[in-house]
Order: structure tokens, then sequence, then C-alpha cells
């Protein structure tokens, strides 16, 4: 076994729970809920977060186990999904930098119904569910940037099910790779990506050379830009309408310009 995976091994019988430390002054300015809050309230907040360090592959929700923290991810990136009864994948959402997740499990206080693993070794940031319900009880802005998170989450996932249903790769690719990008869910992204190419087939459901290919056509419409170590968004929304979009603009500027 080599030194990666017996690090990885080591972790998940211990679990991210058993390693977590009081977050450093550059991860609490990555969380972006916290300006949201009031002084005092902030300050207890920032008190109360702590910060792990998830190995690839190790789970930090988990089915079936009750919640402890609502989540959030500082750097790395993760995989929402859950095992069907034939034992294959089916992946809700990949989650990126500045994403918090599971609020919803957080207020109603049940079991997890999905996973949440690394698809890397990541940072993960958690607010105590105390900590969590104490904020929703007293900080009007809390309660607002949970609102927009439940609104924009409602929103994503009924774009995974149009998602699912398309019969093209390529827009399916894409839109998958968009939701990556949203602003609102994920707002420290910007326009680059640090991600695989591997890792964004494990979140798309297909193979990695299958989502090379995607990846090829949406950088020759001018949609996205493959760059060392990631993607850059050039078109966002064309990104969200699976590239189309882009292309029909510039069938149209070709059109305007041809004599």
């Amino acid at each position: 076994m080599g030194e990666r995976s017996q690090r990885s091994a080591k972790a998940t019988v211990r679990g991210i729970r058993d390693r977590v430390r009081p977050a450093t002054e550059a991860e609490l300015q990555a969380i972006p809920w916290l300006d949201a809050l009031a002084p005092a309230e902030r300050r207890r907040a920032e008190a109360a977060v702590v910060v792990g360090e998830a190995e690839v592959g190790e789970q930090v929700c988990r089915v079936g186990r009750a919640p402890t923290y609502w989540f959030g991810v500082i750097e790395g990136l993760l995989k929402m999904s859950n095992d069907r009864a034939d034992g294959s994948q089916v992946t809700y959402s990949g989650l990126s930098p500045g994403g918090w997740f599971g609020e919803g499990t957080a207020i109603k206080r049940e079991p997890y119904r999905y996973n949440v693993s690394a698809l890397r070794r990541s940072v993960v940031a958690g607010l105590p569910l105390d900590s969590f319900h104490w904020l929703l009880d007293h900080s009007i802005g809390f309660n607002r940037f949970v609102m927009n998170q439940l609104n924009e989450r409602l929103g994503q996932f009924i774009a995974a099910v149009e998602i699912d249903r398309l019969n093209n790769t390529d827009a399916r690719v894409a839109r998958n790779l968009a939701a990556l990008f949203n602003p609102v869910l994920f707002p420290r992204v910007g326009e680059m990506l640090r991600i695989t190419q591997q890792e964004l087939a494990y979140l798309v459901g297909l193979s990695r050379q299958r989502v090379n290919e995607s990846l090829a056509a949406l950088s020759s419409q001018g949609v996205i830009q493959v760059e060392y170590g990631g993607l850059r968004v050039l078109d966002l929304p064309a990104l969200r309408q699976g590239g189309r979009a882009a292309q029909g603009r510039r069938t149209a500027r070709r059109q305007t310009t041809e004599p």
C-alpha cells in the first residue's frame, strides 16, 4: 500500500471529526456568511467554527448519520452522492470552494440522506449544530443567507433533474460544470476552478475520455479554456445552456460580418 493510500485509510478510521482544530484568520476570511452577521454574532460564530482536513475518498457526511455540524468547503473539492440499490452511484452535486451545504438537514436535525466525500485532499469547516440554530434564532443576516442558499439549491436540483434527462453528452458536461461556478453557492470559485478531468468525470458519471471530448468541444466554442490544473469559464451563461448559446452567438456574428 502506497503512502497516500495508507494516509487515506488511517484518516478514514479516525474520521475528520476527530481531527478538528480552530480556524485560522485566513480560513475565517474565506467563510462568506460571516460578513452577514452583526459584530457580536460574528465573534460568537468565529469562536465556534472548527476546521479539518479530509483525505481523498474520506466521507465528511454519511447516510444515516446524525448531523453535528453545518459544513463548508474552504479548499478542495467534495462530491454529494448516494448509492443505488444495484450498487451504482448517483451524484447530486459537486461542492467547490466557498460552498456550504446540508442546511436542510441541519435545520431538521435529521440523519443524512446522502454521502459527501472528498475528491481531493480538502479543507472543510464546520459550524456546530447548536451554534447554527442559535444564529437562526438571533441573526436576521444569517437567516437571509440560509434562505438564499435553500432557494439557490432548489434551482440547482431542478436543473440536475433536467441534466439527467439530456441525451446530449456535451450539454450534460457543460451544465454540470456550470453548477460548480454558481456564484451564490460557491462564491470563492471565481472564473477559475481547480479540477482534473478525472474529478469532473466522477461528478458527471462519464468516462474520462468522454469528458475530455466534451471539454474540447466547449473549448472550441469559446465557452471555457482548459488550463494547467483547472478550467477557466469564458462565458458562464453559455455554459449553463450547454454551450449552444455561445455557438449561436458566434454564428450570428459571422452572418453579420460576412458580405
